[in-house]
């Protein structure tokens, strides 16, 4: 079977025809959902899920972008460790053009620091192998998607016996930020999309505490308009019935349990830590620290650089934008002075950032 032909199966029109006819059919009452996953929100603007849906149903952008949510003093430490004589700094293409305080990773590396894209940290790791004179830092960036390929070379690494190779971790938890939004009450949510790619890691039961705690419903969705489509509808459902609990609309990826083997190398090397989000500020038991058992292989440690204290960008709302207070077209800055050509923000960098979704597909008024 062709790719071709298996995502037919999930763009059916007809189908999203008929799910959106029962979406309106049955929404009577505000149905406030919010996406975390980045991948979402490119995915509804992409195939103008909105424009199916009731006026009932309110759809907010979440924190669900690891480069946007990316602290600016963890960005300007990336910075300066990339400064450091000899070290080479890998890390993600989104990552490069992110403003931080002063500067950006590209403006570094066009100052003479050497900073390269890699499309894996197994590709770090090689260039650590084939430079063993230098230093070779990856900056790890990512939810619990990404973070068990970081855990995974990491022990690749130990086994081979480098000792070059370092990681800063900036590796986020995906449900400690969604309690934090609900803790804040900023903005009143009534049902959660939750992130496909990620809950095929951590297990749909790791959603199970927003009905328990907070009786609010999660639908975890994949990123074809038939998936998002049927997890709106579970939820519209779940808020006219009154009913909270934890559906699951991506069964061909997403078990009950996770991913065992993933969560174990996560479990293996790295520890929950407190960590700062942007927009938030410290989150607690939100991130990834390398254990002690691994500390060789930590670069903040390795690498204690000084940094002078962070600051943000002058009228940029990429951190209400992340909370869900505020749609990017209702900053003052997007389109206007904020574009993908000239962005003031990593919510307009990132290639899953909200304002760039809204900007790239036309939601710009």
């Amino acid at each position: 079977m062709s790719l071709e032909s298996i995502l037919a199966q999930f763009r059916d029109p007809d189908a999203a025809r008929a799910l959106a006819a029962a979406i309106r059919t049955r929404s009577t009452r505000p149905a406030r959902l919010m996406e975390f996953c980045g991948g979402h929100t490119h995915a509804i603007l992409r195939f103008g899920i909105p424009s199916l849906l009731p006026e009932t149903v309110d759809l907010r952008s979440g924190p669900g972008c690891p480069v946007c949510v990316t602290a600016a003093g963890d960005l300007d430490r990336a910075i300066a460790l990339a400064q450091v004589p000899d070290v080479i700094l890998t890390t993600f293409g989104d990552m490069i053009r992110v403003p931080g305080s002063r500067l950006s990773l590209a403006q570094a590396k066009a100052q003479g620091a050497d900073v390269r894209v890699v499309y894996s940290p197994l590709d770090a790791l090689r260039i650590a192998q084939e430079t063993p004179a230098r230093p070779v830092i990856f900056l790890g960036v990512g939810f619990e998607t990404t973070a068990p390929m970081v855990a995974s070379t990491v022990l690749a690494a130990e086994a081979a016996g480098v000792r070059n190779f370092t990681v800063f971790s900036t590796h986020k938890l995906t449900p400690p930020a969604t309690r934090a939004i609900l803790a804040a009450g900023e903005v009143a949510l009534d049902g959660i999309i939750g992130p496909g790619h990620v809950t095929t890691v951590i297990g749909a039961a790791a959603w199970r505490f927003l009905p328990q705690e907070y009786a609010i419903p999660c639908a975890i969705a994949g990123f074809e308009p038939l998936d998002l489509l049927r997890a709106i509808l579970s939820l519209v459902e779940m808020v006219e019935q009154g009913r909270a609990d934890v559906t699951n609309t991506y069964a061909r990826s997403v078990r009950l349990e996770g991913n065992a083997p993933a969560l174990a190398a996560l479990e293996r090397v790295f520890e929950v830590a407190d960590v700062e989000w942007r927009g938030f500020g410290v989150v607690p038991a939100s991130g990834l620290a390398l254990r002690e058992a691994y500390a060789r292989f930590d670069a903040a440690r390795a690498f204690p650089v000084d940094v002078p204290p962070a600051k943000e960008l002058p009228g940029c709302r990429c951190g209400e934008v992340l909370r869900g207070v505020l749609l990017p077209t209702e900053c003052a800055l997007f389109a206007r002075v904020c574009t993908p050509q000239n962005p003031t923000g990593p919510c307009m960098v990132s290639a899953e950032g909200a304002c760039a979704a809204y900007y790239r597909y036309g939601e710009r008024i």
